[in-house]
């Protein structure tokens, strides 16, 4: 089938699908980028257009105390930008902490550097991400993470928090009432599983001045990531309806069942003739709210399981993909490849020149490989990093540079178009983002072990041995790529639910330690040694933050191991000894995260609060906010996998939730060592009640904590 091959083609030849975002236009988005985020050097700037080409490509030059930056796209000159300011003004910005103090005189090039991307995507964002990190963004958060990832070269990035008017028009055409479409529409905190078809309402209902808000925030974001050469990939109408649709038409709809305990919305079959006229309505309601300018679409049918039985797959791929085209000619939809998906049988019929997949989970799979390049179809290679934003160091930097390296080299090379960065969570390990999107733009294989330094010194703002020296043990531990397969970092036993034995701390992932703590604890500590040379240092403070914490979870996996064995051998002395210890290193993390509001729990909460409009909202923003990082959501004790899916170490959670669990739990195993007995503790109805507890707490009140010194917090823990 190749029913718009001609028009897909036409876009190709004249350089990249994504060549019409600053088709004619100048580069007056990342002139007004620089402005906001460097003045001191906007003044300085020149921007010159050049011929489109087969490859993005930028340009530097000195001239006459300015800074020339000719390129071809408004996404080449942004990340040429960006190449000055990191590689010779030691500047660089991300969402842990930004270094962009001004640098004079301004460094000049002593010849023309040319530096040119084989990437036709350089992709960012997964649909957990606008949970996870962006659930409650305002439109400040945006404008600094669209900054970052214009200077970053991201051009191609889905948008998926403003589905809910879209589908609040499609559902009132069908005759649904305002109840009903509440029954379908998330919570503000949970809309990625609704869009990608795993559960509906939990969360909810939204607030129409939400969904408005969120349109209209959409709205705003489109054109400011239009200005900068980054082209929005918008949900698809790939038949995902309500799951009571069924009773209120005759269609072709397949029952999806549940997603754990959560009811999924139902797959209405492509080829039934319902299937067309709604995509029509949705695809309408789309261009209506956000434009013709729209060329990618995301929406996996069958996601994390349900149920295609009666459904012909090749023919369901072909009429999704039709109804795309027909509404949006020469559109690009964009599959995840995550387990099984995309299925063979649904790319069977399609014009493969029409679709991108993402390799999403490249630190573990190879399935561009093993699929021979998904059977000979665009895909881009990404990494997903963490799972539910879960915290800890990792990332596999060198498997990075490797892999995209080897699939370009590969048989498959001609279907590599890109790269990406898909974490489900973002606020954490920012060299594994910048890393990923600046292999785009390396033609030879990189070598992170040198990358790193001048990673670390754009980081940091200048060159310090002691901290170039930790970063070459990090990349041998904990940012080793030597680590095995694991779905994201190594997880904190303080932050588990108590038992007494403890694999990991959510349902997926593993609380073991792959790399050398030893080894790790010396990074750590000669990390830490360059503090008082960079005490004003945001990035600095920042980092130490987050290895010391490691450190501490490392540490705890020992004394836990002590403490398990007190019980077991009945002595209650020294369960008692390391029972406290325990507890201290609690403490000593709290004190430790209270050093940087960043690290607060209530700075999530607080942020949870702005977003919304009236009092209403707020409460069910907040209520959100607490249930995700908490039990995650479900009410039956016997579906209870996802507590703990998203937990973090924030200060105040720490000491108000997990040391409150072990108190509890410890307290139980003291008294079985007197003899005493006791039904297990019911963890799953106490993590409810202390969420329903918080909510009416924090209604009122929500104050982050004065700051700790974090020279005095350091100098106490490794003293």
């Amino acid at each position: 089938m190749r029913f718009f091959k001609a028009k897909f083609l036409v876009c190709v030849l004249s350089g990249m699908v994504i060549s019409s975002v600053v088709s004619g236009a100048d580069f007056k988005g990342v002139q007004a980028l620089a402005q906001r985020r460097v003045p001191w050097l906007s003044k300085a700037l020149v921007f010159k257009k050049t011929a489109a080409l087969t490859e993005e490509q930028f340009t530097l030059t000195s001239d006459n105390n300015k800074l020339v930056i000719s390129a071809t796209t408004a996404s080449a000159a942004a990340f040429g930008l960006n190449w000055y300011l990191k590689y010779y003004c030691h500047r660089s910005m991300s969402r842990m902490g930004d270094n962009l103090s001004p640098v004079y005189p301004l460094p000049k090039l002593d010849k023309p550097v040319t530096v040119s991307s084989f990437a036709q995507y350089r992709y960012a964002l997964n649909y957990c991400t606008y949970n996870y990190t962006t659930s409650f963004y305002t439109w400040k958060d945006w404008e600094h993470e669209l900054d970052w990832m214009a200077l970053n070269g991201v051009n191609t990035m889905l948008v998926a928090n403003g589905a809910e008017a879209v589908w609040q028009h499609v559902l009132k055409a069908l005759n649904y009432s305002a109840n009903a479409i509440d029954s379908f529409i998330t919570g503000p905190a949970y809309n990625a599983w609704w869009l990608m078809g795993n559960i509906q309402a939990w969360g909810g209902p939204m607030a129409q001045s939400q969904i408005d808000n969120r349109a209209q925030l959409v709205q705003k974001m489109l054109r400011r990531m239009k200005s900068m050469g980054i082209e929005p990939v918008m949900p698809a109408f790939f038949g995902m309806v309500p799951a009571d649709l069924k009773h209120k038409v005759k269609a072709h709809i397949i029952t999806q069942g549940t997603w754990g305990f959560f009811t999924r919305p139902d797959i209405l079959d492509p080829t039934d003739a319902l299937f067309d006229k709604m995509a029509d309505l949705f695809y309408a309601e789309t261009k209506r709210l956000y434009g013709n300018d729209i060329h990618l679409f995301s929406g996996d049918p069958f996601h994390e399981g349900g149920t295609s039985d009666g459904v012909n797959l090749a023919k369901a791929g072909l009429a999704v993909q039709k109804a795309m085209q027909r509404n949006f000619p020469g559109a690009v939809w964009v599959l995840q490849g995550w387990q099984a998906n995309p299925r063979k049988e649904m790319l069977a019929e399609i014009d493969r020149s029409g679709i991108l997949i993402q390799e999403l989970f490249g630190e573990n799979t190879q399935n561009w490989e093993d699929r021979k390049g998904y059977e000979g179809t665009p895909f881009i290679w990404c990494t997903v990093t963490n799972f539910g934003e879960r915290p800890g160091v990792n990332g596999k930097l060198q498997r990075f540079a490797d892999e995209v390296y080897r699939a370009r080299k590969s048989a498959y090379g001609q279907y590599l178009k890109g790269v990406g960065i898909m974490p489900e969570g973002i606020n954490n390990n920012p060299v594994v983002y910048e890393l990923m999107m600046e292999l785009a733009w390396h033609a030879e294989h990189v070598d992170v072990k040198q990358w790193i330094r001048d990673y670390a010194t754009a980081r940091y703002g200048k060159t310090n041995e002691s901290v170039n020296a930790a970063w070459q043990l990090l990349l041998q531990t904990a940012y080793s790529s030597e680590l095995g397969y694991a779905e994201g970092p190594p997880e904190n036993i303080l932050c588990a639910r108590p038992a007494l034995q403890i694999k990991s701390v959510s349902s997926w992932g593993s609380a073991k330690k792959k790399f050398d703590v030893a080894k790790y604890k010396e990074a750590v500590k000669l990390f830490a040694k360059a503090l008082p040379g960079f005490e004003h240092s945001a990035t600095y403070k920042l980092d130490l933050v987050n290895f010391v914490k490691q450190d501490i979870a490392d540490d705890a996996d020992t004394v836990f191991s002590r403490l398990v064995k007190a019980y077991e051998q009945k002595d209650a002395t020294s369960f008692e000894e390391q029972s406290r210890i325990f507890l201290g290193l609690i403490d000593r993390t709290e004190e430790l995260l209270n050093t940087n509001a960043y690290f607060s729990f209530n700075t999530y909460l607080q942020q949870a609060a702005i977003a919304a409009t009236g009092n209403e909202e707020r409460k069910n923003n907040l209520l959100n906010a607490l249930m995700l990082v908490t039990f995650w959501g479900g009410d039956d004790p016997k579906e209870d996998n996802l507590h703990d899916y998203a937990y973090k170490e924030w200060g105040g959670l720490m000491s108000k939730y997990y040391k409150k669990r072990w108190q509890l739990y410890f307290e139980q195993l003291r008294n079985q060592l007197n003899g005493q007995q006791f039904a297990p503790i019911d963890f799953f109805h106490w993590e409810r009640k202390w969420v329903q507890e918080q909510h009416t707490a924090v209604i009122g009140n929500i104050a982050v904590p004065k700051e700790n010194s974090l020279a005095r917090v350091i100098a106490a823990i490794y003293k």
